[in-house]
């Protein structure tokens, strides 16, 4: 219950979501993904799930979206899901496969976002995602703006859960006995 109230906290004093207003979630089916769903839907918002399968992990991705598909319908929430040649957008615009995904994932949701009149698209960047992000501009040689971490605001980006780290995220998920996704790349 703690960690829901230093969410709920988090998302007022950030101004990050309206209470009326419809959220859409970037759910890969991974840890962070999945507890950010839950938690939103727990504190009472209404949300709306969106999956990006980009084919770039064989049957892995194919297990990812069968697993977001079942968990939205045992949570009863609306699933938006999309299919991307990443490789193919890669070699067309010449970019890494990295930057394809993201480009894909972002073009999408901002489109999705206003089509279903979403007041927000809540992605699952945590505490830890931040103090890396640091750590990497750190490492690059970044002025001031890079040892800020990420944001919890970029336009209809929003990102609730950076006030909590991933092992308490995955503690949260154990004590439920909610079930996740691996990415084998992340490890």
């Amino acid at each position: 219950m703690m960690m829901l109230q230093k969410i709920k906290e988090y998302i007022s004093r950030e101004n990050l979501l309206s209470a009326d207003g419809l959220c859409l979630v970037a759910l890969s089916g991974g840890a962070d993904s999945v507890c950010l769903l839950l938690v939103l839907k727990e504190l009472g918002y209404r949300v709306e799930a969106v999956h990006c399968n980009f084919h770039l992990r064989g049957v892995e991705s194919d297990r990812d979206e069968d697993f977001v598909k079942s968990l939205c319908k045992k949570l009863g929430v609306e699933l938006h899901l999309t299919h991307f040649d990443t490789r193919s957008f890669a070699s067309l615009h010449k970019v890494s496969i990295e930057m394809a995904a993201r480009r894909l994932r972002y073009g999408y949701f901002e489109h999705l976002r206003h089509d279903i009149g979403a007041c927000a698209i809540c992605v699952a960047h945590h505490r830890d995602d931040s103090v890396e992000t640091i750590i990497m501009n750190l490492l690059r040689g970044t002025g001031l703006h890079g040892l800020t971490g990420i944001k919890p605001r970029n336009g209809h980006i929003v990102r609730p859960l950076l006030c909590i780290g991933r092992h308490d995220i995955e503690e949260w998920l154990s004590v439920r006995g909610q079930d996740y996704v691996t990415d084998s790349t992340n490890l």
